[in-house]
């Protein structure tokens, strides 16, 4: 009786072999079949909609290539001649910026430009998209700034876009310091959190964080300018502004 349930268990394991291969190669075919008729509806749609496609390839590679030609042919050119007109004003600018005397003058010759040069609101609409017209807006505003036409200044200034550390968030502040001077304390307020707010290093974040603070403080917000002083303690203690910072601290915190 052993030897034959031996023998019978060799013989159901053939058996199930068998079958386990009938239907592995079965389930196998099926697959294939599968495939084949989903690649044949594949290729029949391809067939059948290849003018499509082929439209939609060119309009992709047609934009491709004008795209390069716009950069080699227009835009490179472009950058170059505003790049090279923006050297003028920038003359007058810096001298306005380290002179004593006809500042004003000459903040005016930079803005407007002089002997058949274009000045620096000329650059900012002839050369707009480009990196030196954007740059135009930036010292526009910083001129306009200075000469104390505040409405101007905010103007070009809002124009003006730029991810670097310093100079970005310069412009912001520069904006915010246009409202003080217009007395609109509230609009200052946003433009120095921005300023604040737009890149975290030791210079300018510190710098536009005080000027908040200190026009929250004149707004009776003294909550948030006490924060905003404590931020600068915390987080930039070597710089100029953390100087008494905690006169500045108590100031807001018994102000409440």
């Amino acid at each position: 009786m052993a030897t034959y349930k031996k023998k019978g268990n060799k013989i159901k394991n053939k058996a199930g072999d068998t079958i386990s291969k009938i239907e592995r190669d079965s389930t196998t075919a099926e697959v294939f079949n599968t495939l084949d008729e989903t690649a044949s509806r594949s290729e029949k749609w391809v067939i059948k909609n290849q003018q499509n496609i082929f439209i939609v390839l060119a309009v992709i590679v047609a934009a491709i290539l004008a795209f390069m030609a716009y950069n080699k042919f227009l835009s490179g050119p472009k950058e170059v001649a505003a790049a090279n007109e923006l050297a003028f004003p920038k003359k007058y600018f810096e001298q306005a910026s380290t002179s004593a005397v006809a500042v004003d003058s000459l903040y005016t010759l930079g803005l407007e430009g002089a002997d058949g040069k274009y000045g620096f609101i000329d650059i900012a609409s002839e050369f707009s998209g480009t990196d030196a017209g954007n740059l135009a807006n930036y010292y526009a505003g910083i001129s306009y700034l200075k000469m104390k036409k505040y409405p101007e200044a905010i103007e070009f200034l809002e124009k003006f876009s730029s991810d670097d550390q310093v100079l970005g968030p310069v412009a912001k502040g520069a904006i915010g310091d246009a409202f003080a001077d217009l007395n609109q304390p509230e609009d200052a307020l946003e433009y120095y959190e921005k300023a604040a707010n737009q890149r975290d290093n030791s210079f300018t974040t510190p710098l536009f964080l005080f000027k908040a603070a200190n026009t929250a403080l004149d707004l009776g917000k003294f909550g948030k300018a006490q924060t905003m002083f404590e931020q600068i303690k915390k987080s930039y203690p070597k710089s100029e502004e953390a100087n008494n910072i905690d006169m500045y601290i108590n100031k807001a915190k018994y102000a409440k």
